[in-house]
């Protein structure tokens, strides 16, 4: 069963920084490409970044480019997030997703969620 697993929201004023983190297990790791979206209140679930199984192509949103970086660390099966010059419009509940195909697309493969939340 796959299992990803969020961390690293929280309360942030704008302008600063949070990183976070979404491990997974190590088979899932290996062969899926991972990525993150977000859902604000009563809005749909957007694309943020996304990077492929390999690690040698990301994409981003146009609204993070520039501010937002998405990297994997293989000797821990995690995904990371840097966030930086984060703005109030950020604010939602961020999802870890994975998927085999690229670009991603989760077919289903969530975690929990993370709440990150910007204050201006």
């Amino acid at each position: 069963q796959v299992e990803l697993v969020e961390s690293g929201g929280g309360l942030v004023q704008a302008g600063g920084s949070l990183r976070l983190s979404c491990a997974a297990d190590a088979r899932t790791f290996s062969r899926y490409a991972m990525g993150w979206f977000r859902q604000a209140p009563g809005k749909d679930r957007e694309f943020v970044a996304a990077v492929r199984w390999s690690g040698d192509s990301t994409n981003y949103a146009d609204s993070v480019k520039g501010r937002f970086t998405i990297s994997r660390d293989y000797a821990k099966n995690t995904v990371y997030l840097q966030m930086n010059s984060l703005k109030p419009e950020d604010t939602a509940v961020y999802y870890c997703g994975a998927g085999i195909s690229w670009p991603l697309s989760p077919g289903g493969l969530w975690g929990q969620g993370t709440q990150v939340t910007v204050s201006s």
